[in-house]
């Protein structure tokens, strides 16, 4: 029977189908079944109580029957009919039902209304009536809460036109003006910050916005719960852009004070959750968590482990919200995977201790453990222990932790000397007890279908940070307990992990799978018997072909994406982040199998390195070697081109291949534009650039002549010791001008005593063939120091811009000219130049020069230069500054890289003309209105290609643009080219419009 209820004014009755919803007064409202309409107002005030009433008497067992399930159809369609007819008579009543109606369907049945309720809710947040735009804001806040993906782009589209983040950052900013209650500003902020949070594209505004900054700034220090909850949001969903970060760390102190204040135990559990999410966000790259530990590092280490401390009220995982805080805190602790001051902070703090007991439970025998027990009877005690804890949540973010501290601790450290060596051993033993399960546990995988391996691969690269530690006591104690725990039932686990990797590929293994296994099998390799066992079951072999195939076709994911441990809303929405501060980046299998064969190769004897390529007939050295090189020169991260190189040392060659180390190495030994000429008793002299060995080696150089008084035109010349052997030294200069050598085992050694005179680091650590550091980033070859104010007195030549704006208060401290102008080098900018290097030896009259007029605007000679000295252009970020900035300042900027195209064909510079043209088609890509204006530009600087590519962007919107007349201004044989592109877009079944 159909289901009743009443109200005051008039019975109501719902009923299935097209008669869902009707009254004596609304039957003939109904135009058809999809809308209700009706511009009377009591009749809406009417049917408004008439869905209070309703709302007032659901259930969540009466939500599931069918009559209900169609009365909420239609009274969803009445309710956004009144929203939409902005009866202000009515408005606070309409908006206060919506309330009660989001709060009362569950969140599936309100995914099917959304689109519905979301636009009449978002247009009146700019609403006069303070209670209508705080319930509308209240409704939207659950429904944002609850929206599904599928729903996500529409949302985003519906609060763009309605411009309701402007509305909702206006509402803040006035809050305090007006004196408004504070639920007004927690809903405001909270639907702010759940808005940022899922769609990056609105932090811009937000973040740059100066006044609310400054209202945020006053209103983050009231000690209220329901205020500092959504300021920390707000302040969360605006760090997660980097931009955004970067302003907040800009002057954030006393952000900063507060975050770190909320984060102590007085107070509420949410409000700390908040607090270290906030951290969290701003510790996202490694330069801005650098950024923040310099402001407030150790208090913040400190309420970090105050937080991991109080694990004792977590044993049963009764207290939920304590054990949410208690994650945040393991989370933000990660930031250990980076170097810096926080890891004495965190030694300081008893770091060691805390992850004991998260690990042991503060176990009574553990904690009676004596320093002089042996290493059986401790291993045996925490084998009874360990596996008692029931926080096992917190474990892979225990092993990062610990991971992290292992790989950056400083190399001379003696922890017996700080009273830590028991807790270290203890934790060492529980993470290669963990080691194990997970070998074990990645058979099983394969065997039983396991998913869950967060603790596996945290546990195993845990082990993998410790026995490759630089810091000598905890390798040698990591791989000497390794030892000890592993047997000979472990055996065959090793042929089983190679099995993994050799079939990866082929068989569709899971990314972490395969992950887990290469960092298994680098933790194998520091085994002596295992290595052995490792190379006689082929495993060179297996990793020279599981590398060359991943050159062929590369498999890119980050850790982040396989490791479930560190899936979660914040690092998935983040934006703006350039990717440089990750060592691992998307090449995470490249990088650990390049690991194992380093590791392999070190630990394999001569014959077998000589025979290595009998493994794999389709594989030469010179191709091994060639595919190393292009690891080291290309776009891989810096732990794959650090053991490409830590490899290729194996073959003789040490350092990192350059195109630019490549370009200035020719330069060695030839007498043009050199200024120093080394005598070497009973040798040929060594004809050499003083700007260069400045810049690459200075202690090359002696103190009297580094700095010259006044410039010379002769060759200065520099007599050398008669200990200093030719060989050893040309080779190092070959170092120095290229960042590359290649030597045999006896000049090595000589060569190590030239680099640890001129200290040379990153050449002397791989001459001695030592691991690569976890986390340091691979030496540059960048000349850019030598345009610095104190080497203006090697400069030979002055490059001036052909086309100079006015630059206010520009002034060179080099010289007294008033034109803007760089002071260069003809060695190094005809090392990158045929045509300047023509035109410096054609013994013409513009060869001896001073100054040379470049035919492009001042942007373009400086992006040219920076390019000539360190192979890089400043590219475009193409991130929220981009997509924000003006039209006229992207097309300045775009156009400056068209010009370098024009000129680098002028001037015959390839390479240069290929890196222009990919970041002006990314320009184009990234902001397709731009070539309407391009494409002109592009034919006057007769660049026909890229003119090409804006015809192709702008022929979907060739019929509009030809109406418009924004075709006229064009040249008749550009417009025929977008003509010509429209028509091939048409027969290909593309877009118009």
């Amino acid at each position: 029977m159909p289901w009743q209820t009443t109200t005051a004014a008039l019975a109501v009755t719902f009923l299935p189908s097209t008669n869902a919803f009707t009254t004596p007064l609304t039957s003939e409202i109904w135009g058809n079944k999809e809308k209700w309409y009706c511009s009377d107002i009591e009749t809406q005030r009417l049917v408004l109580r008439s869905i209070d009433a309703f709302l007032e008497c659901i259930s969540s067992e009466t939500l599931q029957n069918p009559l209900v399930k169609d009365s909420v159809v239609d009274m969803v369609r009445a309710l956004k009919s009144i929203l939409e007819l902005k009866s202000q008579s009515i408005l606070r009543f309409a908006s206060n039902v919506t309330v009660k109606m989001v709060n009362v369907l569950s969140s599936l049945r309100l995914q099917t209304h959304v689109l519905d309720l979301i636009c009449p809710l978002a247009n009146f947040l700019s609403s006069q009536q303070l209670q209508v735009a705080m319930s509308c804001a209240t409704a939207m806040n659950v429904i944002l809460s609850n929206l599904s993906s599928r729903h996500g782009s529409e949302v985003s589209q519906i609060l763009k036109e309605t411009k309701a983040v402007g509305y909702i950052v206006h509402n803040i900013k006035e809050f305090c003006m007006d004196d408004k209650p504070i639920e007004y500003f927690q809903e405001m902020a909270s639907v702010l910050s759940k808005i940022l949070l899922r769609w990056s594209s609105f932090r811009f505004c937000v973040w740059n916005d100066s006044m609310l900054a400054k209202f945020l700034d006053s209103v983050k220090v009231i000690s209220e719960d329901s205020v500092k909850i959504p300021v920390l949001q707000l302040y969360s969903s605006l760090a997660l852009c980097s931009n955004g970060a970067e302003k907040l760390l800009e002057n954030g102190e006393a952000l900063l004070q507060v975050m770190v204040s909320c984060m102590d135990s007085q107070n509420s559990c949410s409000v700390r959750a908040e607090a270290f999410k906030l951290a969290r966000c701003l510790a996202l790259s490694r330069r801005q968590c650098m950024k923040m530990m310099n402001i407030c590092g150790e208090p913040l280490v400190e309420a970090v482990t105050s937080a991991m401390s109080n694990w004792s009220s977590l044993s049963d995982n009764s207290d939920k919200s304590q054990l949410s805080v208690m994650e945040e805190a393991c989370r933000l602790a990660t930031m250990t995977r980076w170097a810096g001051d926080h890891h004495i902070y965190f030694w300081k703090a008893g770091i060691d201790r805390l992850l004991l007991d998260l690990l042991l439970e503060n176990h009574p025998k553990v904690r009676q453990l004596q320093p002089d027990l042996s290493m059986n009877d401790l291993i045996n005690i925490v084998r009874k222990s360990y596996n008692a804890n029931p926080l096992l949540l917190l474990r892979p973010y225990v092993w990062d932790i610990l991971g992290g501290l292992a790989a950056n601790c400083a190399e001379n450290i003696n922890h017996k000397i700080h009273g830590n060596e028991l807790q270290l051993n203890v934790l060492i033993i529980c993470a290669c007890f963990s080691f194990i399960d997970s070998v074990r546990t990645l058979r099983q995988v394969s065997l039983k279908g396991i998913t869950n391996m967060s603790e596996c691969e945290a546990a195993v690269r845990a082990v993998l940070m410790m026995v490759y530690s630089p810091c000598k006591y905890i390798a040698s104690s990591a791989r000497s307990i390794l030892c000890e725990i592993l047997n000979s039932d472990f055996k065959g686990y090793v042929e089983y992990l190679l099995e993994i990797v050799k079939v990866g590929f082929t068989e569709n293994k899971g990314s972490l799978q395969i992950l887990v296994s290469l960092m298994s099998l680098a933790c194998y390799c520091s085994q002596p018997t295992y290595h052995k066992l490792i190379i006689k079951f082929q495993g060179i072999k297996i990793m020279v072909v599981f590398i060359t195939r991943w050159l062929n076709s590369p498999v890119r994911t980050k850790r982040e994406t396989v490791v479930p441990h560190l899936r979660d809303s914040f690092s998935e929405r983040r934006c703006c982040f350039p990717g440089t501060d990750d060592w691992e980046g998307e090449d995470i299998l490249l990088l650990f199998s390049l690991w194992v064969l380093a590791e392999l190769l070190h630990h394999s004897t001569i014959s077998m390195k000589v025979h290595l390529f009998d493994y794999h007939s389709d594989l030469s050295e010179a191709q091994l070697i060639e595919k190393l090189q292009e690891i080291c020169r290309d776009n891989f991260s810096h732990g794959s081109k650090w053991y490409a190189a830590y490899i290729l040392s194996y073959f003789g060659l040490y350092g990192f291949p350059s195109k630019l180390g490549k370009r200035i190495g020719k330069s060695l030994g030839k007498r043009e534009h050199s200024d120093l000429k080394l005598d070497i008793i009973n040798e040929e002299p060594v004809f050499v650039h003083e700007v260069i060995l400045t810049v690459r080696c200075p202690s090359l150089l002696p103190p009297s002549e580094s700095v010259p008084k006044e410039k010379s035109s002769s060759i200065k010349s520099v007599r050398l010791s008669a200990h200093v052997d030719q060989q050893p030294l040309v080779k190092l200069l070959e170092y120095v001008y290229s960042g590359y050598l290649q030597a045999g085992a006896e000049l090595v050694k000589k060569l190590r005593i030239f680099a640890r005179h001129c200290k040379l680091e990153f050449l002397m650590q791989m001459l001695c063939r030592r691991n690569p550091k976890w986390g340091v980033p691979k030496p540059i070859f960048d000349l850019r120091p030598a345009l610095g104010l104190a080497e203006h007195y090697f400069s030979d030549l002055i490059l001036e811009a052909g086309s100079t704006t006015q630059l206010v208060h520009w002034k060179c401290s080099g010289c007294c000219a008033l034109v803007p102008h760089l002071h260069v080098h003809k060695v190094i900018l005809e090392s990158s130049c045929d045509y300047l290097r023509a035109l410096f030896q054609s013994g013409m009259q513009e060869s001896h020069l001073q100054m040379i007029k470049v035919p492009v605007s001042w942007e373009s000679l400086n992006k040219l230069v920076n390019w000539f000295y360190s192979d890089q252009l400043p590219i475009p970020t193409f991130d929220c500054l981009w997509d924000n900035l003006d039209p006229e300042g992207k097309l300045q900027e775009v156009q400056s890289y068209l010009e370098l195209c024009w000129l680098a064909e002028f001037w015959l510079i390839e390479d240069l003309h290929e890196e222009c043209y990919k970041i002006v088609v990314h320009c184009l890509d990234s902001s397709k209105y731009l070539s309407t204006k391009l494409i002109q530009i592009a034919a006057n600087f007769s660049q026909w290609e890229l003119a090409q590519v804006a015809a192709n962007y702008m022929a979907p919107s060739y019929h509009h643009l030809r109406n418009s007349g924004e075709l006229d201004a064009l040249d008749i044989n550009l417009v025929e080219m977008v003509r010509a592109a429209s028509v091939r877009l048409a027969r290909e079944g593309g877009h118009h419009f």
